[in-house]
């Protein structure tokens, strides 16, 4: 058997993945090379790889979709092999093959395997014939009320990309159309086909890895049911909540999947656990899974060196995989708003750090400064916790995301940590329609103090431009030992980094009365002075009123239970309610926040918050017009509805326009019934957020008939 020694390896994708298997080359003394969009010009994976080549252009079809420039870019740069990461052209067949032709080491299955398994419809015949248990398909022109509710599903690709749940029959033809649109988008192959729906299934998988050398191992499985359009959120291993009997039959079902198809390397079956706990075939993913990190740690091994190994030719270490230990939860951390249809977010992501501790794994595709665009998936890192128990494990990564600093762009962190202390998780009852249950009380108004923290980023804004650069200003009589006592050892950083860690304050929780929001604005520096901020994502206003004695050190204006212990620009330390709270301020100097308008973030032991500076008065030109569609994000127009024009009549949330960003379609709706005057969306057309997409003026509610006298 033809045994190849990897020197130089491609990764023909962008991001975490990327970074994370750069990490691997390093530890094995493997070149690195990267290739990138001239979106991608300074992205993380660009700067930390050996050698990096251009694919010019920024869509993903343009880019990192072009099989053909990738093997080139491989070639040009003396690469002897070629990791798909996951998505873009993982799973293409055609790839694989060029990259083979070409001479080239594929990091990867056999070409027939992922042909097998591209297509979710030939591999489920396939895997009926295998004796591994299916769900019946059904033909979508043939359906009726008894066949619902379905599942439409994307034959090539994954990711939840052209998936939709139909629950009525009369929405069947638009949402197969919308479906087959975004599967060729995403894939470029529209076939898509239609399965029962099972409500409350878990999403349970089993990762295979296997050589050519006839040993196939099954390491445990995952739980993946948190999830949002049908995209995967929370990630854990082993599986919670599975008899023995249960595990063994997905075990036993995965080995045969993967011995069905000659497979070779990393891969994973995913299956549908019914609440009755019947288990039915999905899907197998021939790649590398996002969700691999919780595997690696609960049976320590390193995935991707294994998939070098089997690259290279040689068996796998063992013909049994080592035994398990512990339990493993990961997060995605998306850039994304979940109070607002997931929409997700762009702009300058200013800071991403995740505390240290034993057990606790960053792998990130972004770091601070980096640009969050619009053209690629808005996942900014992985955090991944290990311990001996699921419940610690829960706890541990629920601290170190409430602990972390993320400054920039609307994040699911806040939906993340309530999301792993909710009790139907923590209980482990789990499901694929736990945010279609829980979205409403996940993204409420938690139990912080936003106001306190207002009143934070006042006082060190009121000491900023008198006090030096990480200068403090001390309350007199405060404690000593205020603000001064350091826990930790640092925090981590995409990429192994650590930065500082500010020192740790009480973990009690103060629910003291917030700041007064009285006084005028005066310029009497020992009159009290107003601040207003608004709360970001929620738009909630505060006021905060303070004054500057001859001390130097601003207090709180009638504020009775609150006591500034210390102040300065970058930290401030707050007695509320007899209880010491530290307060780490971030502003963010690219604006300018005398003018209204600039941001500032402040963690706190329990929340994080970000606010923005606003003007002393309002602006009454601050408005749009009644009925105006916007842009919710950056993004390109695909598509108007049919027949859509100026003069159209309208029903209030009739979807009008489509637009694609970060690889996903997001639907603009009227906002009312009336008549479309005017609009401005074309399809093909780039849009930026807040852009002027069409308005509808409403129709006019009917006159009421006067009410009849006795």
């Amino acid at each position: 058997m033809r045994r190849d020694v990897i020197h130089s390896l491609l990764v023909a994708n962008r991001g975490e993945i990327a970074c994370r298997i750069f990490r691997t080359c390093r530890d094995l003394g493997i070149t690195t090379v990267a290739v990138y969009s001239d979106a991608d010009a300074d992205a993380l994976h660009v700067r930390e790889a050996d050698l990096a080549v251009r694919l010019p252009g920024a869509a993903p079809a343009d880019t990192y979709l072009r099989g053909d420039l990738v093997v080139a870019a491989a070639r040009a740069a003396g690469a002897d092999a070629v990791h798909p990461g996951y998505g873009f052209l993982s799973e293409n067949a055609a790839f694989a093959a060029a990259v083979q032709e070409a001479g080239l080491v594929w990091v990867g299955p056999p070409v027939k395997a992922i042909e097998l398994m591209a297509s979710k419809t030939r591999a489920k015949e396939l895997m009926a014939g295998a004796g591994v248990p299916l769900l019946a398909p059904v033909d979508p022109a043939t359906a009726g009320e008894g066949d619902l509710p379905l599942l439409l599903k994307a034959a090539a690709g994954g990711g939840g990309r052209g998936m939709r749940i139909v629950r009525e029959l009369d929405s069947l033809p638009g949402e197969l159309l919308a479906a087959a649109a975004e599967a060729a988008s995403a894939f470029g192959d529209g076939e898509v086909f239609a399965e029962p729906y099972v409500e409350r299934g878990r999403h349970v998988e089993v990762q295979v890895m296997a050589d050519a050398h006839d040993t196939v191992w099954a390491l445990g499985t995952r739980d993946c049911s948190l999830q949002r359009r049908h995209q995967k959120v929370v990630e854990e291993a082993p599986a919670p909540a599975l008899d023995d009997d249960l595990r063994e039959r997905l075990h036993e079902a995965a080995v045969a999947a993967a011995r069905a198809v000659d497979y070779r390397g990393a891969g994973t079956v995913e299956f549908l656990v019914s609440a009755e706990g019947r288990p039915y075939f999905l899907e197998m993913n021939t790649r590398l899974q996002v969700e691999h990190p919780v595997t690696e740690a609960v049976f320590g091994l390193d995935l991707v060196a294994l998939q070098l190994r089997v690259a290279e030719g040689r068996p796998l270490p063992s013909p049994a995989p080592p035994q398990p230990s512990g339990h493993a939860v990961e997060a995605r951390l998306y850039a994304e708003d979940p109070a607002r249809d997931w929409q997700p977010q762009t702009g300058t992501l200013l800071a991403l750090e995740v505390p240290d501790a034993p057990g606790l794994r960053l792998d990130a595709g972004y770091t601070g400064g980096d640009t969050i665009g619009v053209h690629y998936d808005p996942m900014l890192a992985k955090v991944i916790a290990h311990a001996p128990t699921r419940p610690e494990a829960v706890r541990l990564l629920a601290r170190a995301l409430e602990r972390a600093r993320v400054h920039g762009p609307v994040t699911n962190r806040d939906l993340l940590v309530r999301s792993l202390r909710h009790p139907d998780f923590l209980a482990a009852r789990l499901d694929t329609g736990f945010y279609d249950r829980h979205l409403a009380d996940l993204t409420a108004p938690g139990p912080g103090d936003p106001a306190t923290a207002a009143l934070a980023a006042a006082l060190a804004e009121a000491v900023r431009p008198a006090a030096p650069a990480g200068g403090r200003t001390r309350a007199a009589g405060s404690r000593a030992a205020a603000g001064s006592r350091s826990q930790g050892a640092g925090s981590l950083l995409p990429g192994g980094g650590r930065a500082p860690t500010a020192p740790a304050g009480s973990r009690a929780e103060a629910a003291g009365p917030p700041p007064a929001r009285f006084g005028a604005w005066r310029n009497v520096p020992s009159g009290p002075q107003l601040k207003r901020y608004r709360g970001e994502p929620d738009g909630t206003e505060y006021e905060i009123a303070y004054r500057t004695p001859r001390t130097g050190v601003p207090e709180p204006y009638e504020a009775p239970g609150v006591r500034v212990l210390s102040a300065a620009p970058d930290r401030v330390t707050l007695e509320v309610d007899g209880i010491t709270r530290h307060f780490t301020v971030t502003a963010d100097t690219g604006r300018d926040a005398g003018l209204g308008g600039g941001r500032v973030h402040v963690d706190a032991p329990d929340a994080s918050y970000t606010f923005t500076a606003l003007p002393r008065f309002t602006d009454p030109a601050a408005h749009t017009a009644p009925g105006s569609l916007l842009a919710p994000m950056p993004g390109t127009v695909v598509r108007v509805a049919e027949g859509l024009a100026a003069g159209a009549t309208v029903e209030a949330g009739q979807p009008l326009i489509w637009l694609e960003a970060m690889k996903m379609e997001h639907r603009i709706l009227a906002p009312a019934s009336g008549t479309l005057t005017a609009l401005h969306a074309v399809p093909g057309h780039q849009v930026e957020v807040g852009a002027l997409l069409a308005v509808v003026q409403e129709d006019p509610a009917p006159a009421s008939a006067p009410e009849e006298t006795a």
